[in-house]
């Protein structure tokens, strides 16, 4: 079972490979730097412990291109099954370009050939967190907009989508069998829900 020693996601790194020379190194130089090392022998053993009773903490994995069994390409595969979304930084000795347009096209947020440069890691793991920031700033901009949405009726909806698209009050209304000044109740209902002020903050948030 994964242990969760750490509340920083940005400190916690997923060492995947099948050479223990690798992880113990690698295990060592990240925590000299404050890093959180979790490290796994093999792939299955990191897919199971995302299956484990307690939710793994996200953090930034540092995999193998080719392991023996669940290699990386099938490692990430089961991380976007999952929607599993943290930065994975592949390591291999063998990189080649197809190798690394693959991996990358695949999600990977680095592509680093062994033997691994401390500065190059570092500046990988850093872009990971920045990159796992951005992930989590965005799932939570999401969800707060669902919870916004949420509020509304569905006539509130039907005004809102309508009033986006640049329909004008008596249109809404025609479309609607309802009044103009009707309209213009649910429009400040919905703005209340949503907590905006102005149209284009309402157009805006539809947006994105």
């Amino acid at each position: 079972m994964m242990t969760t020693e750490s509340s920083n996601p940005e400190r916690t790194v997923y060492i995947v490979d099948d050479d223990v020379a690798v992880r113990d190194s690698l295990s060592i130089l990240l925590r000299l730097h404050g890093y959180r090392a979790v490290a796994f022998p093999s792939g299955e053993a990191f897919v199971a412990s995302l299956d484990g009773p307690r939710t793994p903490e996200a953090g930034v994995v540092l995999l193998d291109l080719r392991l023996p069994g669940l290699g990386g390409p099938q490692v990430q595969a089961e991380l976007a099954a999952r929607r599993i979304t943290w930065p994975v930084v592949i390591l291999t000795a063998h990189g080649d370009a197809a190798s690394a347009r693959n991996a990358l096209k695949a999600g990977a947020s680095d592509f680093i050939e062994k033997p691994v440069e401390e500065s190059v890691l570092l500046a990988a793991l850093e872009h990971g967190a920045r990159l796992q920031r951005d992930l989590e700033s965005e799932a939570a901009r999401k969800a707060d907009l669902e919870r916004r949405l949420a509020r509304l009726t569905p006539r509130e909806r039907e005004v809102m989508a309508m009033v986006v698209e640049g329909r004008h009050n008596r249109e809404v209304a025609q479309v609607l069998g309802i009044s103009p000044r009707t309209v213009e109740v649910y429009k400040a209902r919905v703005m209340q829900k949503l907590d905006v002020d102005r149209l284009p903050d309402l157009i805006r948030l539809t947006l994105t």
